[in-house]
């Protein structure tokens, strides 16, 4: 089998004006507000950086062709998607930061042509930001998906729905959500969920307050959501009723995979950083860098660097082939995530006490990419589900043999 890793000249072109963009034009307002996206602007910020990002020519590379953006596959958005990440507010400038990302990609695959055009288009263009409503408090559904509460209940010419949502990024502000609701079954079975679409304005939405969490760089906070008798028509369903959790997946490998993206050129910044202060910093008679214990923290960043990009290459190689990719996007997600933060936390080592000052962006760095280890699936799940599925095949084979 011939492999092939290199890139096309559109794709390396798009690659160089993005890493030249997110160093000369965003990082400066990233570091001016130390990483807090709100005390930037918030909004008004993303406008501004969005507007400098398609002067740049490198807004939305990953919308579909007819929507304004550049239409990669998953492999070209990954080196893309990286130099974005180099700084925390890069994402957002590019109109690709969770969630909008993920939903421009998710109603892409799933929504009708009127429903492209009344939430897609926007979306795509900057125009409305939007949210992905299914996490919930305890014992509703979070790291278990089926545990789901939710429940949207059929009523004339459409759907009641009722719930109570939490960690929902970007809600505050949103112009639409999508919504996860039961609508059949009983909390624990793995079927009967179904996905609505609804504006942000509509009766029957309360946003609530804003989680204080470790991250400030995503826009519109981690909100609690209330849906209290919201009423959607029929037209508001996203795709078929009670396939939820089957187009679920459409979205969350591939958001799994464009979070390890982003998240690494935030860690390979960090290491960066270190690299650059361990080669000019004198101690104990030597340059730092030229000590075995930093060399082997700079040595250990590289393989954690080259290792993530090369679990990603495959995941994302899979999921353009069409496949679900639930193995591949479980062990690289799972994997970068511990890898990322070990780049970080290594770099923030190496520079001591500037590691931790805010003199240097490591601290918040530290902070942003802690997450990720239970955004998107805890790393604990993601083991169990990798573990259940080699064993459920070691089992099938015995039977068959």
């Amino acid at each position: 089998m011939a492999i092939d890793l290199s890139y096309s000249p559109d794709v390396e072109s798009l690659i160089e004006r993005t890493r030249a963009f997110t160093r000369d034009h965003v990082l400066p307002i990233e570091d001016a507000n130390a990483g807090d996206i709100a005390v930037a602007g918030g909004d008004d910020i993303r406008v501004k950086l969005q507007q400098a990002a398609r002067d740049a020519g490198v807004f939305a590379p990953h919308a579909p062709i007819e929507y304004g953006g550049h239409g990669l596959n998953m492999s070209d958005r990954a080196p893309v998607f990286e130099e974005a990440g180099y700084s925390l507010f890069g994402p957002t400038a590019l109109n690709i930061a969770a969630p909008d990302e993920g939903n421009v990609h998710m109603l892409a695959h799933i929504a009708n042509p009127e429903q492209k055009e009344q939430y897609l288009a926007p979306l795509a263009a900057g125009d409305v930001r939007s949210a992905f409503a299914m996490t919930e408090p305890a014992p509703g559904a979070g790291a278990d998906p089926s545990a789901l509460t939710t429940r949207a209940v059929k009523a004339d010419g459409g759907w009641r729905i009722n719930g109570h949502k939490w960690f929902i990024t970007g809600a505050d502000g949103a112009g639409f959500f999508i919504i996860f609701a039961r609508t059949a079954g009983e909390p624990g079975d793995r079927g009967g969920a179904t996905m609505f679409l609804t504006p942000a304005d509509a009766p029957g939405i309360r946003v609530g307050r804003h989680i204080d969490t470790l991250d400030k760089s995503m826009l519109g906070g981690h909100c609690e959501v209330f849906f209290e008798d919201l009423l959607v028509p029929d037209s508001a369903v996203l795709g078929e009723v009670d396939r939820g959790f089957e187009y679920a997946q459409v979205r969350l490998g591939p958001a799994r995979m464009t979070h390890v993206m982003r998240w690494l050129g935030a860690a390979r910044r960090g290491h960066d950083i270190a690299v650059d202060y361990v080669a000019q910093r004198e101690a104990f008679g030597a340059k730092l860098g030229d000590l075995g214990m930093v060399q082997q923290m700079v040595a250990d960043n590289e393989i954690d660097i080259a290792a993530t990009r090369a679990l990603l290459t495959r995941a994302c190689w899979e999921l353009d082939q069409g496949d679900k990719a639930a193995n591949s996007t479980a062990i690289a997600k799972t994997f970068a995530a511990e890898a990322i933060f070990r780049i970080v936390d290594r770099s923030v080592q190496m520079c001591g006490g500037m590691g931790v000052s805010g003199d240097l962006p490591l601290a918040r760095l530290s902070r942003e990419v802690r997450p990720f280890r239970v955004y998107d699936g805890p790393s604990e799940v993601h083991r169990w589900a990798i573990a259940k599925r080699v064993v459920g095949a070691a089992k099938r084979a015995r039977r068959e043999s």
